[in-house]
């Protein structure tokens, strides 16, 4: 029933979505131009061409990073952990950092971005490993400080460009934002995301064992290292579609598992997709008043989440959410 409910959550914040906007439009334009795609006119374009695209891709942002969250925080049993610390963020920074000093082509930025976060992921993993396991301090450890060292490049590259184009497409990255994406981005990233779905969802099982520990979990049959790794790969994948879609957009993969787990409880069966579902919709919502509340201009996607985000976790977590994880 609570998973219902927050199924049917997704599509009424999608329709907010599409019906909220800086273009305000009347609810018999807006209807018109959805039953009619093809008319033509401002309010089909506006629909069809920007807003239902950029709903879109809201919600897969929302759903990746929440699952990528889910995953991590079962994985290494730890309330605080988040999607990036992968490192797929940092990675995905520097080198945007980098590329736009460079005067690289705009439209080469986001496949750069992703392919630098994936390598960077890898690096932590490699420093991670413990034998043939990952071990989770080191994984901790690992993530923290190549973030904080690629954060540096980021920081040196904004300090040592004047205030310009380059600049500020480091900083709108910085900040999160859906704006100028649309159905080509989706499809791009639509690949790594739907493996790391495929990936995370085929691992429940085994990540509810794995919640008794991994001693007992290796009794029971779970291969906990083949696990670890394909989790770390699926929440990987997931992340660096996200970051290629959004930039760094944070508080979901953090929050969203937290509040999902105060409504459904700590089985993974029903966390998974109440997490992705949550995630969804609080994505949607948030860019819908992203680019109302200031129209025409817009509020950065990741600093209204923060705004949100920060207050959130921090009752939640003094409330005793961590306790799950005892």
């Amino acid at each position: 029933m609570r998973i219902g409910a927050l199924a049917a959550l997704v599509p009424l914040t999608m329709l907010i979505g599409i019906a909220f906007g800086g273009a305000a439009l009347a609810p018999g334009v807006l209807w018109n131009a959805l039953a009619h795609p093809s008319a033509g006119g401002d309010a089909a374009t506006i629909i069809w061409q920007l807003r239902i695209p950029r709903v879109a891709i809201a919600a897969t942002v929302g759903a990746t990073l929440a699952l990528a969250g889910v995953l991590l925080q079962s994985l290494l049993r730890n309330p605080i952990v988040d999607p990036y610390l992968t490192g797929v963020s940092s990675g995905a920074g520097a080198s945007i950092a980098i590329a736009a000093t460079a005067g690289v082509a705009p439209a080469l930025v986001p496949p750069l971005g992703f392919v630098s976060g994936l390598a960077t992921a890898i690096l932590v993993a490699v420093l991670a490993r413990r034998g043939p396991r990952l071990d989770a301090e080191r994984l901790v450890l690992a993530g923290v400080s190549l973030s904080a060292l690629l954060s540096a490049f980021v920081t040196l590259a904004l300090e040592r460009l004047a205030r310009g184009t380059a600049s500020e497409a480091i900083l709108a990255w910085l900040a999160g934002s859906l704006a100028g994406r649309g159905w080509a981005d989706l499809g791009a990233a639509a690949p790594e995301a739907i493996l790391g779905v495929v990936i995370g969802v085929a691992t429940i099982p085994s990540l509810n064992v794995l919640r008794l520990g991994e001693g007992r979990a290796a009794a029971l049959g779970v291969d906990v290292t083949r696990l670890q790794w394909a989790l770390l790969v699926a929440a990987t994948l997931l992340t660096a579609a996200a970051v290629a879609l959004a930039g760094l957009v944070g508080f979901v993969g953090l929050v969203v598992p937290h509040l999902a787990r105060r409504v459904v409880g700590p089985d993974l069966r029903a966390l998974v997709p109440a997490s992705v579902l949550a995630g969804a919709s609080l994505v949607v919502l948030a860019d819908t008043f992203a680019r109302t509340l200031a129209a025409p201009a817009e509020i950065p996607l990741g600093v209204l989440l923060a705004f949100v985000g920060v207050p959130t976790f921090l009752v939640l977590y003094l409330r005793g959410a961590a306790r799950a994880y005892a």
